[in-house]
């Protein structure tokens, strides 16, 4: 029976996948789904739109399923960047991880565990209504000798996923060098952001920021762009980009009203005109307020501020600049097109108080999201269901009600739940006071990570229990013996990359599967506790200590590469420079590549070239 319903289950999931990749094979040649299944290149002009009938588009083919298999690394690297290929690499990993657990969990773990005696007789007959604790360890008895599979598994597995670790950050660390030899000169290999710039009386940011770097970097220093704070036009460009959308939304879009009525006498007004007419006035807003912008008493205490190689960046970043390290404080540049520019808009005690409210607001959502993970428990145990709530009791005996219950709605409840959390924690992150959006999103990605360690593990772990036995928080030495024993009882087409970061995710997944070891070996430590096993825990012991030693290893040997690149590697790329005579133009382009985006003139309206230039010039923004 068990085999007829396994082979049955892989039939149904075959087929489901011939379905699915038949309808994806069909559905991505239709022009209406280009949007969908090509836009990045629709975007770069790669691919065009073909609106003639083709009885090929009904026919499937499989001939993307080919290229998408034979995609090497090298064609990722040269469409997408390092970051798609690290992302990828994290994927295989994942899977190397999972297969290899797999195949000791299914053919050496599962047979010990259905040997054992400590539950009932497994019903294959009637395997639906059987526990499946039955296939967990809790079947093997109290100082069973099987249980040293599973104490050689532990080790098996930490052994293997740090072989893995140590293989992958060095891979991509080798990677990350290999990308900075290949890829051309970017502007935030050669520029650093300097913050808290002290300002003398009579003088400017700017004129700071000039004296300071041609009398101590004299020989290095090649320009400078003072941030300004552009709050209120970014906000004006915002609402213009808008109306805008609304007004080609309209043009494009004939069956759209174009009329309304408005006002105390109901005038009937053309919707185009009407929101060109607001555009406009905002254009003169923006023009208005971008002249206001670019004067001195606009100037953020922040510039950023590039040299003549990249050596001289990198010393310049790490050295203090001044006697008072609170002054001239300087960090790496992020790449242009991800500075988060509302950063600099906002105050040091407004960035200092987000960070207390954004640590405040992360520990409410964790708390209050036990609320739904206490429903879905509960959900997924009919006899606690009908504790709370007695009424219920009639209602669930129906087995159809039943099956809904605890089988589909506690999964859709808490993914609903779920899919809130990393929106929620990306606008956290971003008033948390980070000057880029990468950093912002790692932020987001940690925060993410926490959150859902805490409340789909060890939340989920514990709800059942915590309405009752509340003192297991009280007790922290108990935990790892509560865990064993709940935790085997529950469960290239389309994206263009926005910024490059050459791979800097890699040690968050690391510290993931670092924190992942450390936790399954704590685990085990109880479950051996708890099975009357103390040889096995008191020979785990050593286990986290080890991991913990190869993580600081890892940390001292490829992590700094991570945070800034060597010398010999800059020293090295800068003398190749010297003989490329498109550096010229770089420099020249570098002097104003990180000029706030809301400095420069836009124009959305047809009618308003008067408001297309500024009331100040471009060189009078930059000095």
């Amino acid at each position: 029976m068990l085999v007829s319903a396994l082979l049955t289950s892989v039939g149904i999931n075959s087929g489901l996948c011939v379905l699915f990749f038949t309808l994806y094979s069909i559905l991505r040649k239709q022009p209406t789904n280009y949007e969908v299944y090509i836009p990045r290149l629709i975007a770069e002009g790669s691919s065009k739109r073909r609106s003639h009938f083709n009885l090929e588009r009904l026919i499937p083919s499989p001939g993307w399923v080919k290229r998408a298999w034979k995609l090497s690394e090298e064609d990722l690297l040269s469409t997408s960047g390092l970051d798609a290929v690290v992302f990828m690499r994290v994927i295989t990993f994942s899977l190397r991880v999972f297969l290899f657990a797999g195949v000791i969990g299914i053919f050496v773990l599962l047979p010990v565990n259905c040997s054992g005696d400590q539950l009932h007789d497994i019903d294959f007959a009637d395997l639906s209504n059987n526990s499946l604790d039955v296939f967990t360890i809790s079947n093997l008895s109290s100082g069973s000798k099987r249980l040293w599979a599973h104490f050689s598994a532990v080790y098996l597995v930490t052994a293997f996923v740090c072989y893995l670790l140590y293989y992958e950050y060095k891979c991509i660390t080798g990677k990350r060098i290999d990308f900075f030899h290949s890829t051309k000169p970017q502007p935030h290999q050669f520029t650093i952001l300097v913050r808290s710039i002290p300002v003398s009386a009579g003088s400017s940011v700017s004129e700071s920021v000039e004296r300071f770097f041609m009398e101590y970097h004299p020989s290095t220093y090649l320009s400078h762009m003072v941030v300004h704070r552009s709050s209120k036009l970014q906000s004006l460009i915002k609402d213009a980009k808008k109306l805008y959308k609304r007004i080609t939304h309209l043009q494009s879009e004939p069956n759209q009203p174009q009329y309304r009525h408005v006002g105390f006498f109901r005038h009937r007004v053309d919707l185009v005109d009407h929101y060109g007419k607001k555009l406009e006035d905002i254009e003169e807003n923006m023009r208005l307020e971008r002249s206001e912008v670019s004067l001195a008493t606009q100037e953020v205490r922040a510039a950023f501020v590039s040299f003549k190689s990249r050596y001289g960046a990198a010393v310049a970043f790490h050295m203090k600049q001044s006697i008072n390290p609170t002054e001239w404080v300087t960090e790496l540049a992020p790449e242009p097109n991800d500075v988060y520019w509302p950063f600099f808009s906002s105050s040091f005690m407004r960035r200092w108080l987000s960070k207390i409210v954004v640590i405040v607001a992360c520990i409410l959502l964790t708390i209050l999201f036990l609320i739904p993970v206490l429903v879905v428990q509960g959900l997924t145990n009919l006899n606690q269901l009908e504790i709370w709530f007695p009424f219920l009791k009639s209602i669930l005996t129906i087995t159809f009600v039943s099956q809904v219950i605890t089988g589909y709605l506690p999964s859709l409840i808490l993914q609903l739940f779920l899919k809130i959390v990393p929106p929620i924690m990306e606008f956290l992150s971003s008033i948390q006071g980070y000057i880029c959006h990468s950093d912002i999103e790692k932020s987001a990605c940690n925060k993410v990570l926490w959150f859902t360690i805490w409340n789909i593990f060890f939340a989920t772990v514990f709800s059942g229990s915590v309405l009752y036995q509340v003192s297991i928080f009280l007790d922290p030495k108990h935990i790892p013996a509560k865990l064993a024993s709940a935790v085997p009882a529950q469960f290239l087409n389309v994206y263009a990359p926005k910024y490059e970061t050459a791979g800097k995710f890699w040690p968050i997944v690391h510290n993931s599967m670092i924190f992942s070891l450390v936790l399954m070996q704590a685990i085990a430590i109880g479950l051996f506790t708890l099975k009357k096993l103390p040889l096995a825990s008191t020979l785990i012991f050593p286990l986290p200590v080890l991991t913990l030693l190869f993580n600081e290893y890892c940390r001292k040997r490829f992590l700094p590469n991570f945070i800034a690149y060597p010398a010999e590697v800059l020293i090295k790329r800068d003398r190749e420079d010297r003989n490329d005579p498109k550096m010229a133009e770089f420099y020249d382009n570098l002097v104003a590549a990180y000029q706030d985006p809301a400095l420069l003139p836009i124009q959305f309206s047809a009618n308003s070239d008067s408001l297309n230039s500024p009331l100040i010039s471009a060189a009078q923004v930059r000095h």
